[in-house]
């Protein structure tokens, strides 16, 4: 909503305005660039007038006649690129919107170059747009994806890290904090854990919502704004949780189709990258090797296969492709028969015309041929994409470390040994390796005997790994009290189906013998679990003594008794360090 807004020169759309809208063309940086394409396709934009959209340090042809929207960082670069602009006289006027808030100076740097420009009554209008967040799902954000690095788990942990960096790293994370509440139009209540990354970003954020609540006169919390009446009246509760409570679900396999697209394949931004196998036919001897097509897809909102299958089970969604393409298939013919009917493969116009009777045949089949299209559009994807990731799963047995971890996790009677897994040359890579021993570590009540680790540690180099996150991880135990010990991850394990009846049978696109077919059970991860006793109130070791802020009360007062003793409806959970799509399907999977 408020990038169309933006889009609509910082005017609501109006819904039923005839004609055309007003053309233009769309300045981004690769911020800008990152927010807007998840949100809005190619198609979308033009149907709000954009015409072109280009990168701001790209080179540019003057446009005289168009007014230009800018949506870029407020950094050093971009601003000198903007008076570039004004003085070169590139467009006919100038609608400049700040990802993030500019400051007073560089905001005066370009009244300067606007007024050596003589350019002022062009600029049109200047926006601090507070959307320095990426928007992935409706119910799912991230932070940034230019410089993600910079507020990773490990710019946070880094044992040599400044004071001044961390600084710098709390900062970006509650500037995109700080966007996403002005967006929603809500202040929120926050609770997190004490002495961690989470408490200070917390602080940072309580502070800075308050200092915007106390300047009346600017506040960005005022009736009008977007979010007004979008949101019921309660206050929805932002839960600040810290990584390290549970390092051991980032490193668990995956077994359900988004977080399998995530983990597996190269999936950002909403899109995947799939280096198409060319067919298995030989080329001749001493032929160049054929060169792999880099196919990309979006997985978006619009997707319907995605959004019903994304949170399944990765043998439930190749059933329901290969049942999406028989029911297709039946359509097709239907296709093919509806031509015949017309007389259109003999191309013969005579029999065209003597369709009178026909015609009510006709044209139901021209209003579902688009229908179809799309629809075979979404099977050739899914196939595509979920035979990658079956690859995947066959090549380096993630079933059955899939279904290993969760035995681990979830301390039940383990059928063979662990050494076993890292010895089997034929199972997962190196890293595959590591993330198993790395959970049964971070998992076990007491660490295994130093004989014991040794021989763990040969294995493992046997097997190509990288000791290094070991060494970390020990450190880390030493030093993390585990919220109350070693999480409890529930105590069930995905239960075998029996392997699948429609897949298997040999008419199948997708030969999934030796897969397991897991299903899960419903168990709340630790992230969940937090967010559940906060929601509901639920007295609790695990979170009792979490810091309680509310904004809007006056005096700071830190006190962690909730003034708010009803549950809350509404909740964003933040993970600091990173959270994950195992997670995500977790908290779905608790509110359904």
């Amino acid at each position: 909503v408020a990038l169309k807004r933006m889009l609509n020169f910082n005017v609501p759309p109006v819904k039923n305005s005839t004609g055309e809208p007003v053309w233009k063309v769309l300045i981004y940086d690769r911020f800008g660039q990152d927010i807007i394409s998840p949100l809005l396709s190619v198609k979308e934009l033009r149907d709000m007038g954009i015409t072109l959209h280009l990168l701001l340090h790209s080179d540019r042809d003057a446009i005289p006649d168009v007014p230009a929207v800018y949506f870029v960082m407020p950094t050093e670069e971009n601003i000198d690129r903007m008076c570039q602009d004004l003085r070169n006289q590139l467009y006919e006027s100038y609608y400049l919107n700040f990802i993030s808030a500019i400051s007073r100076s560089k905001l005066e740097d370009i009244a300067n170059a606007a007024i050596g420009a003589n350019a002022v009554t062009q600029v049109a209008k200047v926006f601090d747009q507070y959307l320095n967040f990426i928007t992935l799902e409706d119910d799912m954000f991230i932070l940034c994806n230019q410089n993600k690095e910079l507020v990773s788990y490990r710019a946070i942990n880094r044992p040599d890290i400044t004071d001044t960096e961390m600084e710098t790293i709390m900062d970006t994370i509650l500037d995109s904090l700080f966007c996403f509440f002005v967006t929603l139009g809500a202040i929120p209540i926050i609770r997190c854990s004490r002495g961690t990354a989470a408490e200070m970003v917390a602080v940072k954020l309580d502070k800075k919502l308050r200092e915007n609540l106390r300047d009346a006169r600017n506040s960005l919390f005022t009736g009008d704004t977007l979010g007004a009446g979008q949101f019921s009246f309660q206050r929805p509760l932002l839960v600040l949780v810290d990584r390290n409570i549970d390092l051991a679900t980032p490193l668990h396999h995956t077994w359900t189709y988004q977080a399998l697209v995530h983990d597996v394949l190269d999936f950002h931004l909403n899109r995947v990258n799939l280096e198409e196998s060319t067919g298995m036919e030989s080329s001749p001897a001493g032929a160049r090797p054929k060169k792999k097509n880099k196919k990309s897809y979006d997985l978006t909102a619009s997707d319907k296969f995605w959004q019903k299958h994304k949170g399944s089970p990765f043998p439930e969604v190749a059933e329901s492709v290969q049942q999406e393409l028989e029911s297709y298939r039946a359509q097709e013919d239907e296709v093919k028969r509806l031509k015949s009917i017309m007389g259109i493969e003999g191309e013969d116009e005579g029999a065209i015309s003597m369709l009178s009777d026909n015609t009510a045949k006709l044209t139901s089949a021209v209003s579902s041929l688009p229908e179809l299209l799309e629809k075979k559009r979404l099977i050739d994807l899914h196939t595509n994409v979920a035979t990658a990731v079956l690859e995947h799963i066959k090549s380096r047995k993630l079933d059955v470390y899939f279904e290993y971890e969760e035995k681990i996790m979830s301390k039940s009677t383990l059928d063979k040994s662990l050494l076993d897994m890292i010895s089997d040359p034929d199972a997962g890579t190196p890293e595959d390796k590591m993330r198993l021993f790395l959970i049964y570590y971070i998992s076990s009540a007491q660490a295994p005997s130093e004989i014991d680790l040794e021989q763990y540690k040969k294995a493992l180099t046997d097997a190509g790994c990288n000791l290094a996150p070991l060494s970390y991880i020990k450190q880390w135990k030493a030093f993390t009290k585990m919220a109350s010990a070693p999480t409890s991850y529930g105590s069930t394990t995905p239960k075998p189906l029996g392997l699948f009846s429609r897949v298997m049978n040999t008419g199948s696109q997708f030969v999934m013998e030796g897969v397991k077919n897991l299903v899960l059970k419903q168990q709340n991860l630790p992230v969940t679990r937090i967010l559940d006793n906060l929601m509901e109130m639920k007295s609790n070791p695990e979170t009792d003594d979490y810091r309680y802020f509310d904004p809007k009360m006056l005096r700071g007062s830190d006190s962690s008794v909730p003034r708010n003793k009803n549950p809350f409806q509404e909740a964003i959970v933040f993970v600091v360090g990173g959270g994950n799509y195992i997670e995500y399907q977790n908290l779905i999977d608790y509110i359904k």
